[in-house]
């Protein structure tokens, strides 16, 4: 039997679950049966898994709560940083090289998630949680202390790096503490933190530049960060253990990341900064192919690869990695191109037009939250994301067909777009934890949000370019996005947006699809009460 082959017998045989599970058995009684059915091939002596005493419901609450600092400590960085920049700019005297210091964050976050994951599961989601944090808190003090652009550009890397470790070892340690059934509940929790982070991150980061200092948005991470991991790793010292020490595949985790950053790059640059014929862009693109599938070539040699290309395939992992990844490029395509559409439509001030995103942004929590109480009660838990992706591919057309509506009519499809789209992500999130074998959960996440990030990257770039091509002049879709280089007509800038509601709209209906074809396997665990982080 090859590699593949017990990799793939492995992953088998992790998810069968035995039936006649009872409504009352005890979490640890639940991680017991599954370690009992972990391949003892894929467990090196010194590293097989342990179970440890179960963890009370305050033990819990407690794992719970720190994972929601800590994972809103990555999210609001993405956004507390924008409403600062002109401040930033002015101080050092440099407004030219300004989108880097969002961009740097953006690259390195994105590079680096599937190597957490995978990191995860070679040396414990402890060691890597504390690697993420200790490398954002060291990035946010440098970023604080940068004594001009160039330094916090290189901070914000830095930063970037420990940023994107956190979320998929946040996920991963969730997927310790709960079962399949129960997880997806638990995924509207962090869905809310990131709907609060989009919306306070900017208002914090004015409030901070105007009132206070620009560094403020940075130094906020340290006392933060150490509370969080001050909560999270005395507890995390009970949960079970599934990693195994290996040989790690440096180099195919470099061929992985040098690809990704270059094609974000094009992604970036194309059509904006070069044109996406230019030398430049053509040169680019042959270097991140060539990289691409020198890491195909790579894995399929190795013995150990840095990402199994085995765990990537399937009947579950590419179909549920394609639905989420389709959801989210929608979701945030129209997140950062709909403030352009309010300002020269409707004339909505800046202000206006971020209140004016919350249907897309918040109400999505709202189907995630659904879609989770769902799997814990249904056996066919993916009907209701087929459902709410159908519904969200039905909006879009209709929006691209019945614009321009009224503001309130359209803040209302909207919100039922977004409430669709949101039940796409806990099903492909769990459906994807669930199908893998333990010791290999942290790599499938990673690169679960590596796919999500580089698909978000592609579709706001396709959007963009979709504008251009449309109202045939140049367009800003970011910091103030009502300038342009030559004024748009209302009416021009409706009929282009209808190609960019059908692009939405046919995002969605991919996203069906995949859930589609999608094997829906039984959820491990027992069906139980909706969670509650709150002590009774």
């Amino acid at each position: 039997m090859n590699k593949f082959e017990r990799q793939s017998r492995s992953a088998a045989d992790d998810q069968v679950l035995p039936e006649e599970i009872s409504s009352d058995e005890l979490l640890s009684d639940e991680i017991a049966q599954e370690l009992s059915r972990i391949p003892t091939e894929v467990i090196e002596p010194g590293d097989a898994p342990t179970v440890k005493a179960p963890l009370t419901p305050a033990e819990v609450r407690t794992i719970l709560m720190s994972l929601l600092l800590t994972m809103f400590l990555a999210a609001l960085d993405q956004t507390i940083v924008a409403t600062a920049l002109p401040t930033i700019g002015r101080q050092f005297a440099d407004v030219n090289n300004l989108s880097w210091v969002i961009t740097a964050y953006l690259l390195a976050s994105t590079a680096v998630a599937p190597v957490f994951g995978t990191l995860s599961d070679i040396y414990g989601r402890r060691a890597m949680i504390i690697t993420a944090m200790s490398l954002f808190m060291v990035g946010s003090i440098m970023c604080a202390l940068a004594p001009n652009m160039i330094v916090l550009i290189i901070a914000r890397a830095l930063q970037g790096l420990g940023g994107g470790g956190i979320l998929p070892i946040v996920q991963v340690v969730i997927s310790d503490v709960v079962s399949p059934r129960e997880r997806g509940q638990y995924q509207a929790y962090f869905s809310g933190v990131w709907v609060a982070a989009g919306i306070g991150g900017p208002i914090i980061g004015g409030l901070f530049a105007e009132h206070l200092h620009w560094s403020m948005i940075f130094w906020i991470n340290i006392p933060l960060g150490v509370g969080s991991l001050a909560l999270l790793l005395p507890k995390m010292k009970k949960l079970p253990v599934f990693h195994r020490r290996r040989k790690v595949d440096w180099f195919g985790g470099m061929l992985l990341m040098a690809s990704a950053v270059v094609f974000m790059l094009v992604l970036t640059w194309g059509g904006t900064k070069f044109s996406w014929a230019s030398p430049t862009i053509v040169a680019m693109i042959g270097a991140a192919a060539v990289m691409a599938f020198a890491f195909i070539w790579h894995a399929i040699h190795h013995d150990e690869p840095f990402l199994p290309l085995p765990l990537m395939s399937g009947s579950v992992v590419p179909f549920a990695m394609a639905a989420g990844g389709c959801a989210m490029g929608a979701m945030l395509g129209l997140t950062v191109h709909m403030p352009l559409y309010y300002e020269v439509v409707y004339g909505l001030t800046a202000g206006q037009a971020g209140v004016a995103l919350i249907p897309i942004a918040a109400v999505s929590v709202g189907g995630a939250a659904f879609a989770g109480h769902m799997m814990t009660k249904a056996k066919h838990y993916k009907r209701v994301a087929i459902a709410g992706t159908a519904m969200s591919a039905l909006m879009g057309l209709a929006l691209a067909l019945a614009t321009p509506l009224p503001l309130w009519a359209l803040l209302t499809m909207l919100g039922l777009f977004s409430i669709g789209l949101g039940t796409a992500f806990p099903v492909s999130l769990v459906s994807i934890q669930n199908a893998v074998p333990r010791p290999q959960i942290g790599t499938a996440t990673g690169a679960m949000n590596f796919f999500r990030a580089l698909m978000a990257s592609f579709t706001v770039a396709a959007f963009t370019t979709i504008l251009l091509m449309a109202l045939g002049t140049d367009i800003s879709i970011s910091g103030e996005h009502a300038a342009s280089t030559h004024p748009i007509a209302a009416s021009d800038m409706v009929s282009a947006f209808r190609y960019v509601f059908e692009a939405a709209a046919a995002l969605l209906a991919l996203s069906t699809l995949f859930l589609l074809l999608m094997e829906e396997r039984p959820l491990a665990g027992p069906a139980k009460a909706k969670p509650s982080l709150v002590s009774e």
